[in-house]
Parts: structure tokens; sequence; C-alpha cells
């Protein structure tokens, strides 16, 4: 019997019960934080930037306690009723239950976001390594309706 198969569904199952599949979402322009471990958070501050060049910047603050594996900030932005998300950088993030800032930067292709209203998630995840293979674990998420501000 070959594992590899097995392996790849244990760790889609994972994903999806780490990930909150089915939970309910929160009113559309409120930030709505997931707890996925206790005294960690993520948010995602309510303007960010976006330059002449098509370049994206986010920002926010997150906490931590403790991890094992490295620790990231990612972030994604869509508009409008497009379910296409764009991945806005990434940050190395330290786990020693203080408060910091993240700032994501990234340049999606050009012309896909323009200045406006936007939707950005966040989330902080720590990559740990089972055996070999190296899995999600997630300490907090944020969903928030942003401005993409000019410049």
């Amino acid at each position: 019997m070959r594992v590899r198969p097995l392996l790849g569904a244990a760790a889609g199952a994972a994903l999806l019960a780490l990930t909150g599949a089915g939970a309910v979402p929160a009113a559309a322009s409120t930030p709505a934080p997931s707890v996925i471990a206790p005294n960690e958070s993520v948010t995602v501050d309510a303007v960010g930037r976006i330059a002449a060049d098509g370049t994206v910047t986010l920002s926010g603050t997150y906490r931590c306690a403790s991890s094992s594996g490295p620790v990231f900030v990612s972030s994604s932005v869509s508009q409008g009723v497009s379910t296409t998300r764009y991945g806005v950088g990434g940050t190395r993030a330290v786990c020693d239950g203080a408060v910091h800032r993240w700032v994501n930067t990234g340049r999606p292709a050009p012309g896909v976001l323009v200045p406006g209203a936007a939707h950005v998630e966040a989330t902080l995840m720590e990559l740990r390594t089972f055996g070999l293979l190296p899995l999600p674990a997630f300490h907090a998420a944020s969903k928030q309706d942003v401005t993409l501000a000019q410049g």
C-alpha cells in the first residue's frame, strides 16, 4: 500500500479542520478575527496602499505565544464580487507573546487591483514538521474590508 496518497488525504483533512470550514461568516465591514489558538491574534489595518505600478502594501498587528517551527503572516486581497484572491507578500513572525506590526508588499498582475474598496484576509501560520512533511498549523486568521488608497 502506498503511503503518499494517505499522507495527502490526512494533510488535506487537517487543513480543512484547521481553517475553520463551516464557520459562520462575520458582518461584511467589521474585522472578523478567528481565534484558533488562545491569546493569539492577527489584525488588518483599515487602509492599505496601492502604488501607481500596482504594488499593494497591507499591514496590521499579530500576537503569538510560542512556536516550534517558522511562523509567517500571510495576506491576500480581492476586490468587487470576484472570488479571485491575490497574495500580497509574507512576513516572518516572532512568537514571544508580544504584539508586533506586520507589513506585506506585493504586486499582483498589472491592472487587477485599483484604489477603492477591497477585502483582505490575513493568516498567522506556523510550519510544523511531522516526520519529513512540513504542515501548516494556524495560530490566527482575520478578514477585513479595507480601502486601498493611492500612494
